[in-house]
C-alpha cells in the first residue's frame, strides 16, 4: 500500500531530529572533522559525583594489581550509542549511562576519573580484549549469557534490558509487537532483534540496515513505522529528541547487562559486584540513569538482582 505524502509540518518537525542520528553516524566516521556538530549528551550538572575509595587494596586480583602499578584503569566501552556509551568526536569525551557505571565502579576500586582510560572496543572483540589484558573491565551493553561466561567473568547485572519498540511520538496504533502486522519495522541486518521479529511476528514488514542510526533516520522521515532493538539503546535515541520519539510497551526479551572481567579474576568480579550494590543502595545508580537514559522520559527501573555466582 503506498504511503500518504508526508505533511509539510511533519517534514519540518522531523528535519531537526533526522539530522541528529544521521550526523552522529557521520561524526563517528569523520572523527571530529571541522564543521561536525557536537554530540548531544547528559548535562554535567545533573550527573552524580563518585567519591574515590581511600586506601582501597585488592592484591588478590592480578588485573587490579597491574592497573594500580600502571596508575590507570583501562575500561572498554562503546562510542556510538546515544546516552549509553557515546564519544564526542570533537573533544574525545565519553558520556552516557554505561560511562557513568564505569566511573562509579572505578571510583569504588580506588581510581579517580583522571586515572581512568576509556577505550572503544567493538562487540566482536570484547572477549579477546579482556583475555589478552588490553582492557581491565568492559562496560557496554554487554549481555550476560552462558556462552560468554565460558570465556569471561561477569559482575552484575547492573541493568535488565529487553527488546522493545521505538516509534514516533504521534504514533498511537503501536503499543507492542502484537501491533506490528502490516507495519514497516527496522532493525540491524542479521541481529537477534531482527530474527526474533521475523520468527515470532511474521506479519511485520521487516526493513534492515547496517546501523540503528539509519533506522532512526528512516523512522523520523516516516519511511518506517518502528525501530526495534534493546530498550536501553532505544531509550538513548528517544533521549535525543524526546518530543519526537518514544519507547512503547514492555520489553519482550531479557538482556541482563553485566561488567566484563577476566574469567579467572574472581576477586575483581566480587569487588565490582560490591561496588554496584553500594551504588544501588545509596542512590547514585538511579541518579546516573536519570541524567542519561532518563532524559527519554522513562523513569529509572528497579536494578536487577546481582548474580554473585561462585568462584571458579
Amino acid at each position: 500500500m503506498p504511503h500518504p505524502p508526508t505533511p509539510p509540518s511533519r517534514r519540518r518537525r522531523a528535519l531537526f531530529g533526522v539530522l541528529l542520528p544521521a550526523l552522529l553516524a557521520l561524526a563517528a566516521v569523520a572523527c571530529g572533522r571541522p564543521g561536525s556538530p557536537p554530540v548531544k549528551g547528559p548535562k554535567a550538572a545533573d550527573l552524580p559525583s563518585y567519591p574515590v575509595a581511600k586506601n582501597f587494596s585488592l592484591p588478590e586480583s592480578p588485573t587490579w594489581t597491574a592497573a594500580k602499578r600502571r596508575g590507570r584503569l583501562v575500561i572498554g566501552v562503546k562510542e556510538d550509542q546515544p546516552f549509553l556509551g557515546e564519544r564526542d568526536p570533537a573533544s574525545g569525551a565519553y558520556s552516557g549511562f554505561d560511562i557513568e557505571i564505569a566511573k562509579m565502579t572505578a571510583a569504588a576500586l580506588g581510581f579517580p576519573e583522571h586515572a581512568v582510560t576509556f577505550r572503544t572496543v567493538a562487540s566482536a572483540n570484547r572477549e579477546t580484549a579482556l583475555q589478552n589484558g588490553q582492557i581491565d573491565l568492559y562496560v557496554g551493553t554487554y549481555t550476560i549469557n552462558a556462552k560468554r561466561r565460558r570465556q569471561v567473568g561477569f559482575a552484575g547485572p547492573y541493568y535488565l534490558a529487553g527488546q522493545s519498540l521505538l516509534v514516533r511520538s504521534d504514533e498511537h496504533d503501536i503499543h507492542g509487537p502484537q501491533d506490528l502486522a502490516g507495519k514497516r519495522v527496522c532493525s540491524a541486518a542479521g541481529s537477534t532483534p531482527y530474527q526474533r521479529i521475523a520468527a515470532e511476528y511474521p506479519g511485520a514488514v521487516l526493513v534492515a540496515y547496517d546501523t540503528y542510526s539509519v533506522c532512526v533516520d528512516n523512522l523520523l522521515t516516516y519511511q518506517v513505522d518502528a525501530v526495534t532493538t534493546d530498550d536501553a539503546i532505544l531509550l538513548g535515541y528517544a533521549a535525543k529528541v524526546p518530543d519526537q520519539l518514544k519507547v512503547v510497551g514492555p520489553p519482550f526479551s531479557k538482556e541482563p547487562y553485566g561488567i566484563g572481567v577476566r574469567r579467572d579474576d574472581d576477586a575483581l568480579r566480587f569487588a565490582v559486584d560490591d561496588a554496584l550494590a553500594a551504588a544501588e543502595r545509596n542512590g547514585t545508580w538511579q541518579k546516573a540513569y536519570q541524567a542519561t537514559l532518563g532524559v527519554s522520559g522513562v523513569p529509572a527501573p528497579k536494578p536487577p538482582p546481582i548474580d554473585r555466582y561462585p568462584a571458579g
